[in-house]
């Protein structure tokens, strides 16, 4: 199955972009008369047979139309601190991405050793994962922000902090719900610092473990991410 990302999926007869337009003709050889299928990253998924193989702007037409393909009964928003290696980062984003997950929020935190990002490349990514994975939503990449002007805003739902102090914490599996939305905080290599800790569980955050080994940021989130959705998924 060949899937093509387009925002705008309003009109029968649709042009893919350039870029997948050349995608679709040189890429993938694709002609007149194959099907292809396509997402706006809303929830839209949409089966086409190709009019016009143009390689700078290839037509096609619309055949089939899917709404909510694949729509989840939870919500999954993962905060976490960009590593210092942006390809770590970019692993992190392109796993969730295959795994499930709606809105990451890139957090800069008192030990975080990345405080800037490239939100195009990342964008770009994300986007590669979603079609990569055949899903029809296309997460969402929220801009940068501090911790404490993050920390402060409303959210429905359980709401996590996974780290590595020392004490007794439950681990994030023994505590997610199914059908229940899900926001969790991944800290940067250095880890949340005591007050980062202290400031996420005054505002309503369970300090909980994802087990036993230490682990790095970016796997950190990935393990987060497949914990919830191994709950949400079973039976």
């Amino acid at each position: 199955m060949h899937l093509f990302y387009t925002p705008d999926l309003q009109h029968q007869v649709h042009i893919l972009s350039e870029e997948e337009s050349k995608h679709c003709t040189r890429v993938l050889r694709l002609s007149e008369g194959n099907n292809i299928f396509l997402t706006d990253g809303k929830g839209l998924f949409c089966e086409a047979v190709i009019k016009n193989a143009n390689p700078k702007a290839c037509m096609i037409e619309i055949i089939k139309r899917t709404k909510e393909y694949g729509k989840l009964e939870f919500s999954l928003s993962i905060a976490i601190a960009p590593t210092k290696n942006i390809e770590r980062f970019e692993w992190f984003l392109e796993k969730v991405t295959e795994i499930g997950i709606d809105k990451v929020i890139p957090l800069i935190c008192r030990y975080s050793e990345r405080k800037e990002i490239k939100p195009d490349r990342l964008e770009k990514v994300i986007v590669s994962a979603m079609k990569q994975s055949q899903k029809a939503y296309l997460p969402e990449l929220s801009p940068i922000q501090l911790f404490k002007d993050f920390i402060c805003k409303p959210f429905s739902g359980d709401k996590f902090i996974a780290h590595c102090i020392n004490g007794e914490k439950p681990l994030l599996g023994n505590l997610v719900k199914q059908g229940v939305n899900i926001l969790i905080l991944i800290g940067p290599e250095g880890d949340f610092s005591a007050e980062e800790v202290e400031i996420a569980i005054s505002q309503g955050f369970i300090p909980v473990s994802l087990g036993n080994s230490r682990l790095r940021t970016e796997t950190a989130g990935v393990v987060a991410c497949h914990t919830v959705n191994l709950i949400n998924h079973k039976g």
